[in-house]
């Protein structure tokens, strides 16, 4: 019999424990994928911020746990250490665009050679879901529990069009995970990022739309709708910036 897919070899088999519909375990394989298909595996060192995520329990790699927030200055210490190295920020919009908003744009400001990947699910997943920096205007939240209110709240930040104003970004794009075709693009964008760290360039930043069914109170099958019907129309999908130059 013919193979088709196989499980990706650097993900430990284990069960994750994410919530039904959550989606960080495609971009968990994604990331994977990518680093056996470039053949990078022994020279990847990550960095996790403070979420429901730690990728580095579901994928055999060097991992970092930082304080909240703070995992672009904790890539930007190991780069400098260690620049033949690969390595990676795995980040949630509570996260980078939020607490860790300065820390973020000063990696980028400064062009570190890191590759940062966001996951956006516009609320505070592993805290009780209250309204992140990118709750959607209308979405409640444990913090909004009458709809995000732009008067009272301000706006939903767009991380990666902010990045991509500041002159230190490589590559910038966002994708989402809501569907096989989204993904592939995705898996696309993850890979430049990483490779252009790889040839020496940064800031480098993938921004991925993401479910949380859970604190959503709705249904696996509605969060992905949801993405596709709200969350993109707001966040578009694409290339903002490639090789340091608008897309």
């Amino acid at each position: 019999m013919e193979k088709l897919y196989q499980k990706p070899s650097l993900m430990y088999d284990r069960k994750m424990s994410y919530c039904p519909g959550c989606t960080h375990g495609i971009a968990h394989k994604m990331i994977a994928e990518i680093m056996e298909e470039l053949g990078i595996q022994n020279k990847v060192i990550g960095v996790c911020g403070i979420g429901c995520s730690y990728f580095g329990a579901y994928i055999k790699m060097d991992m970092i746990g930082a304080a909240h927030g703070r995992a672009p200055a904790t890539a930007t210490g190991l780069k400098a250490c260690r620049p033949d190295e690969i390595v990676i920020t795995y980040q949630g919009d509570g996260d980078c665009a939020s607490i860790g908003a300065a820390e973020a744009l000063h990696a980028a400001g400064r062009g570190e050679k890191i590759t940062t990947i966001m996951i956006n699910n516009g609320v505070y997943g592993m805290t009780g879901g209250q309204k992140s920096p990118t709750t959607m205007i209308g979405q409640k939240t444990t913090t909004t529990q009458d709809g995000r209110d732009v008067v009272r709240d301000g706006y939903a930040m767009k991380q990666a069009e902010i990045l991509a104003a500041v002159p230190g970004a490589n590559y910038v794009a966002r994708g989402s995970l809501d569907s096989p075709q989204n993904v592939k693009k995705a898996k696309e964008y993850i890979r430049k990022a990483i490779q252009a760290q790889i040839d020496g360039k940064g800031y480098n930043f993938v921004e991925l739309l993401s479910t949380c069914p859970t604190n959503w109170g709705i249904s696996p099958v509605e969060a992905l709708a949801r993405v596709k019907s709200e969350m993109i129309p707001y966040f578009p999908l694409g290339e903002l910036v490639v090789d340091g130059q608008p897309a």
